[in-house]
């Protein structure tokens, strides 16, 4: 938007709007109309799942109805009734026939984009990655819902297919008939705005989805913000005074007055008590090495010489009385050791004086005179992690100082976008803040986690909320339409006629969204009703399985609101293959079809993926459908004939892509391999409770006659001639040599890809989750990181870098001699497969494992009379082998009894053993 489109905000404020078919004097008048609709609904609306907590008042403060509530919006019909109208109009009556193949192309997105920092979050998909899908999958008009939405990226992406210059941005190239041409010059979608329907179970996240998606007058915002800032700073300003000092020396103006410095922030240290002499340290003075900016594990008492470590330290602890509690509390002491603070424009460091002092005790003395949140943190074992140190409430998150100018500053807040504001820096002005020798910028929470570190950084609230400022009005600029929100669980029906879905949800254990959220959302007075969060948590008693389950139910609603025929995009990150599994279980469960994943790179990591060597970097993105009428007609109309597989093959087919590569190179879609299509096949027969009309057999000798094969690969008689015109232009082709079906082929998969090169576990294991999304229902697979452990060595920087990884970096780094550091640098943490000596070892070794894993099996059996339904294959051959070298038939045919027919047939060394075990025993 240009600045004369800013200026001609306020003049429409006070025009008349007109919504859902009725004219309002103005839009503050027409939220009043639909507050008052919203209220009479709330007592009904309450008996929906995912409800929040919070009074009807706070409920009705925070929405804008018809456009968003936070609680289930109830005007989503009528919106999208209008929605549908206004298509019509705009783009006729008639659809175009509907195709798209999936979208194949992995995609690399950063996150340095005023939008995405605006506001932090637990985890964000960058719009512009999520651009990227909206305009391959869906025309100007179609309606994207998103059921997960955090903070509505997906709304902002769909608003943003409509601005000429980012498309453009993606690399794309836009024609005047508002036609977009890909990378290739491919007719690639349609420029204009997509609508969005956005849901998630948090107030906050609505909240915030909410304000990046309603037009904004952002100069009336930026002055009222502005106004605030100042009135809080004339009031409580001093709080971040300090007497500038120089050498030692207080400085002094020609007047003889000090010289006062504004602090940036102020730094605080744990104190600890030596176990042996009692002395108390402050942790800084003792294990920090302020040159360097380093934290030693290990260092000496200042008073007794004793050698220490963090862990032999005992808390030294204070003791204050709560008046907002009206109790008296214990806490961690903690002190303040370092001053940063600006004279001018020019940065300094000191120690506390005694006026440096005085001025924190009397703030501590003081009374707040404003509201502020008392919450008594949420049960869970991230909210109450700090349980043990005294913080126990929300406002013990906060400094007395900051706590006091935070609540200041909320009260002023009157406007959706300055309590978007407000929530803006709750966690970088908390003592979630750490401090990090060394590092310059001043915000450092860890994220996805409440953890409250040694050393703290104590911010200055009104340098946090200036530079915030700055951020937000430029988020602001970009917001052309009204998108619809509602708060509630996605296992609940939403009336949205879908032509696309995005979702970002959950993943397992990865994080605790409601108990991370609850700190925002003590301070909006309403929070996450997380009886049906999709998570695995302890402390709520929900398992994997009960991840499954909500899961199951969220995928459900979403496969009822898309049309058939149109696609969903699910975004995974999660490193564990069972979570992976799972997603995947859930999708097939329901109806949907996955046709292809892909890696989405949101290029700047989380802490844990830029630090550990486990962390996963990549995120997965699987491509799903609803299939369309025909296919299921066709399909429903051949069930018994013996037809059906072939109209599946026939219908899933047409729904894959035809080509995949790039640069010169392609890729075997494993979706078009037969025994994928077999397992495709079954799922989908299994799921509807019809007949699987063919074996795996008949399946993969009949598929070649019926249906053309290039490159290992299936194709329609209508893909083929596409699918040569591409290939002939490829110089380089990466043939499928490998299927991960169970734990033995994972390895080898392994062994191929560590042959061709040494790589890391970040390198690994994107593509290794793409190969085991097939992988036998009934194998119990280790996690990517055991089995490298287990079968192949590590280089972590003892001794000379392997020969192995040697003959990779002389194939890409010549240059760099043999014990150069940067060649070193190259080589930590990559795998590499050991030399026959040592692979023998590693093998004694995982026999033992795999030993001890089939004797769980058998104790296991010992209690229960079931069959056996997940296990590892390789457990049971190794203990098979064993019990056959003891003789112990017995053994083998107990178990094989308890294993499921299918699994013992179609495994010729399991049957071997089985079969001879029981002829030994005259069975």
């Amino acid at each position: 938007m240009s600045d004369q489109q800013f200026l001609s905000f306020q003049q429409k404020a006070a025009e008349p709007v007109t919504c859902l078919g009725m004219t309002f004097e103005n839009d503050e008048a027409r939220r009043a109309y639909f507050t008052e609709e919203l209220r009479k609904q709330l007592p009904e609306l309450r008996k929906i799942e995912g409800f929040p907590i919070g009074e009807d008042e706070d409920i009705l403060a925070l929405s804008d109805p018809p456009y968003y509530t936070a609680c289930p919006n109830p005007f989503i019909p009528l919106i999208m009734k209008e929605w549908e109208e206004e298509k019509k109009k705009l783009y006729g009556e008639e659809e175009e026939e509907y195709h798209r193949e999936p979208f194949a192309a992995d995609v690399s997105e950063g996150k340095n984009d005023p939008i995405y920092n605006a506001h932090s979050y637990h985890t964000k998909v960058p719009h512009k990655a999520i651009m990227r899908y909206i305009l391959h999958y869906t025309n100007p008009g179609d309606t994207v819902f998103d059921g997960f939405c955090g903070t509505g990226m997906t709304g902002v992406a769909a608003q943003l297919c409509g601005d000429h210059t980012v498309v453009e941005s993606l690399g794309y190239q836009v024609l005047d008939d508002g036609t977009i041409l890909d990378e290739d010059g491919k007719r690639f979608s349609k420029l204009g705005a997509r609508k969005a329907v956005l849901n998630d179970l948090s107030p906050v996240a609505t909240f915030i989805a909410y304000n990046y998606n309603t037009p904004v007058d952002v100069e009336a915002f930026r002055q009222k913000a502005e106004r605030i800032l100042e009135e809080v700073e004339k009031e409580c300003g001093w709080m971040y005074e300090t007497q500038h000092v120089v050498d030692g020396v207080p400085q002094v103006d020609v007047d003889g007055k000090p010289v006062m410095g504004k602090i940036n922030y102020m730094v605080w240290s744990d104190v600890f008590v030596c176990p042996d002499c009692s002395e108390e340290l402050v942790f800084s003075d003792v294990a920090v090495d302020k040159e360097l900016g380093k934290v030693h594990d290990s260092f000496e008492c200042s008073n007794c010489g004793s050698q220490l470590t963090k862990r032999k330290l005992e808390r030294a602890w204070t003791t204050y009385y709560d008046s907002r509690l009206s109790k008296t509390i214990s806490q961690v002491k903690q002190t303040p050791v370092l001053i940063n603070y600006v004279v001018g424009k020019k940065k300094y460091e000191k120690l506390l004086d005694s006026n440096d002092i005085s001025r924190i005790k009397k703030i501590d003395e003081s009374e707040i005179p404003y509201w502020y949140p008392t919450n008594r943190m949420i049960e869970g074992g991230e909210s109450r992690r700090n349980d043990r140190t005294g913080i126990t409430h929300v406002h013990h998150f906060y400094s007395k100082r900051n706590l006091w100018i935070l609540s200041a500053i909320r009260s002023k807040c009157d406007l959706p976008q300055l309590l978007l504001l407000f929530n803006s820096q709750l966690i970088n002005v908390s003592k979630l803040n750490r401090y990090r020798p060394g590092v310059s910028f001043p915000y450092n929470p860890l994220s996805g986690t409440l953890y409250i570190g040694s050393q703290i950084s104590e911010a200055n609230v009104l340098i946090a909320y200036k530079n915030k400022l700055i951020k937000l009005i430029q988020a602001f600029k970009n917001v052309h339409q009204n998108t619809l929100i509602s708060t509630m669980s996605t296992t609940n029906r939403v009336s949205v006629n879908a032509d696309y879905i995005f979702l970002d949800p959950p993943f397992g254990a990865n994080l605790m969204y409601s108990e991370l959220n609850f700190l925002w959302e003590s301070w909006l007075t309403a929070s996450t009703n997380n009886e049906q969060e999709a998570i695995e948590n302890k402390v709520q008693g929900k398992t994997l399985n009960d991840y499954r389950k909500l899961m199951t139910k969220c995928f459900s609603e979403a496969y009822s609101v898309l049309k058939p025929g149109r696609w969903m995009t699910v975004e995974f990150s999660n490193s564990q293959a069972s979570v992976w599994n799972t997603i995947q279980q859930a999708l097939q469960e329901v109806g949907f079809i996955v046709a292809h994943v892909a890696a989405l790179d949101k290029k700047q990591g989380s802490f844990k993926a830029v630090t550990t060597t486990t962390a996963v970097k990549q995120d997965l993105v699987i491509s799903a459908y609803k299939p369309t009428e025909q296919m299921t007609n066709n399909l429903t109309s051949s069930v018994g004939s013996g037809e059906s597989a072939w109209e599946f093959v026939k219908g899933h087919l047409a729904q894959l892509a035809t080509f995949i590569g790039k640069k010169g190179e392609a890729a075997v879609d494993v979706e078009r391999t037969p025994r994928i299509l077999f397992d495709r096949m079954v799922a989908y027969h299994v799921r509807n409770a019809y007949p699987v009309p063919v074996s795996s057999a008949e399946f993969q000798e009949q598929i070649a006659q019926r249906f053309p094969m290039l490159d290992g690969m299936v194709f329609l008689d209508t893909q083929v001639a596409e699918y040569n015109k591409k290939r002939i232009l490829v110089k380089e082709f990466t043939q499928l040599n490998l299927f991960v079906s169970d734990e033995n082929s994972a390895i080898e998969w392994l062994r191929q890809q560590l042959m061709k090169k040494p790589q890391t576990y970040q390198e690994l294991h994107p593509n290794f989750m793409k190969e085991i999304q097939h992988i036998d229902k009934h194998e119990a697979l280790p996690e990517l990181i055991d089995l490298l452990n287990q079968n192949f060595l590590r280089y972590e920087g003892d001794g000379d870098i392997p020969d192995q990884i040697h003959s990779y970096l002389n194939r890409n780094f010549r240059s760099l001699e043999k014990d150069d550091p940067k060649r070193v640098e190259k080589a930590m943490d990559r795998w590499y497969v050991p030399d026959p000596n040592k692979q023998a070892d590693l093998e004694k070794l995982r026999e033992k494992a795999l030993l001890r894993e089939f004797n769980t099996y058998l104790e296991e059996l010992e209690k229960n009379k079931r069959k056996m339904k997940v296990f590892r294959t390789e457990a049971i051959r190794a203990g098979f082998k064993k019990a056959w070298s003891e003789k112990n038939y017995e053994t083998i045919v107990k178990v094989g009894d308890r294993l499921p027919e299918k699994i013992i047939n179609e495994d010729d060394k399991l049957l071997m053993y089985f079969n001879n075990a029981q002829v030994r025993l005259g069975l």
